[in-house]
């Protein structure tokens, strides 16, 4: 009977404390830091705009940030990330191109160096004219998107396919 006195006192004095705090407390959100392992990720870049390969650039910044930072300090080497292109955005790894889209190349070109392998659909290659020596040294040409991106999924590799639309409003807008 003591213990049944305890616990209900218990329990008043913690709905009192939830009571007077007029449950500003209760009503933030927490943080969770979520223990995050090594990451093994293929990308499927599939635009139909080159320019939107900017944005999904942004996908790749938006899973490396977070993991060679605190809490995580993963180093570049132990993620291993891939980005398979076969969309319009091909145009911006052709050599050609090189002054229209200098600023997503040198991304890639900085991806590349910490480790993200940068890959071309050979067949979508074909369908643009392009042959090897049109492209970025920093890029492969496999045989096939779809092919590469299953051969992928089935070593255990997450498949992200960035989704890209056109922003109408601006953040201030629509806060």
């Amino acid at each position: 009977m003591r213990a049944i006195q305890i616990l209900t006192l218990f329990f008043l004095c913690n709905l009192a404390a939830a009571v007077a705090s007029d449950g500003q407390e209760s009503e933030e959100a927490k943080f969770v830091a979520t223990p995050y392992t090594e990451q093994k990720v293929v990308f499927d870049f599939y635009f139909d705009d080159p320019e939107k390969i900017n944005s999904g650039l942004y996908w790749i910044r938006a899973l490396l940030g977070p993991l060679i930072e605190d809490p995580y300090n993963y180093a570049p080497e132990f993620l291993d990330i891939k980005v398979v292109i076969h969309g319009t955005e091909i145009v911006t790894v052709a050599k050609k191109n090189y002054a229209k889209y200098k600023s997503a190349v040198e991304r890639m070109r900085y991806y590349a160096a910490l480790g993200v392998e940068f890959k071309i659909c050979g067949l979508a290659a074909q369908d643009f004219g392009y042959v090897r020596k049109d492209f970025q040294e920093f890029v492969e040409i496999v045989p096939s998107a779809i092919t590469e991106l299953a051969h992928w999924q089935l070593q255990g590799y997450a498949v992200i396919a960035p989704k890209v639309m056109t922003k109408k409003l601006s953040v201030e807008d629509i806060r």
